[in-house]
């Protein structure tokens, strides 16, 4: 299993933090979202990692994860131009050629990290798996329409 990780968004609705800084990059307890994201990633045992990078931020990002060798990955960085997580996958698509993967949004907090689900993906041998998770409004989000046995009939980003 590979990881694409995306960290390429402009961060419109962290304003004014994200006027100086990638929202991936803001720090929570003193580290930057991106770090608690590519830990998980590392200890899931995850070896090769694509980072969605925009023109606007990239280098930050760069600046920030290096060669990876912090978290023990190699990375792959692939800029993109940030139009839709569809069009992030799309953009991937050479890169993603070689295995299943995961997809982590690089500005997204997971508190109990990947392993469970990527056990659940492989043992039940799914096609896909989304990890959602239900807020007050979710028009600010994206939108996972549900059938009665909780299985995704419809995203709306």
């Amino acid at each position: 299993m590979i990881a694409l990780v995306l960290s390429g968004g402009r961060g419109t609705r962290l304003r004014p933090l994200t006027f100086t800084t990638a929202k991936q990059l803001i720090p929570v307890a003193n580290k930057p979202i991106l770090g608690y994201v590519l830990d998980h990633v590392a200890y899931a045992g995850i070896k090769d990692v694509g980072v969605i990078i925009a023109p606007e931020t990239g280098q930050e990002v760069k600046n920030y994860v290096k060669d990876g060798a912090e978290w023990n990955i190699n990375v792959t960085y692939i800029p993109q131009e940030p139009l839709g997580l569809a069009h992030a996958v799309k953009t991937a698509k050479n890169f993603l050629s070689k295995d299943n993967f995961i997809m982590c949004l690089g500005d997204n907090l997971i508190g109990k990290g990947f392993n469970t689900l990527i056990k659940k993906f492989e043992n039940e041998k799914l096609d896909a798996l989304i990890l959602l998770k239900e807020v007050e409004d979710p028009t600010r989000f994206g939108i996972a329409l549900l059938d009665e046995k909780d299985n995704i009939i419809k995203l709306i980003e």
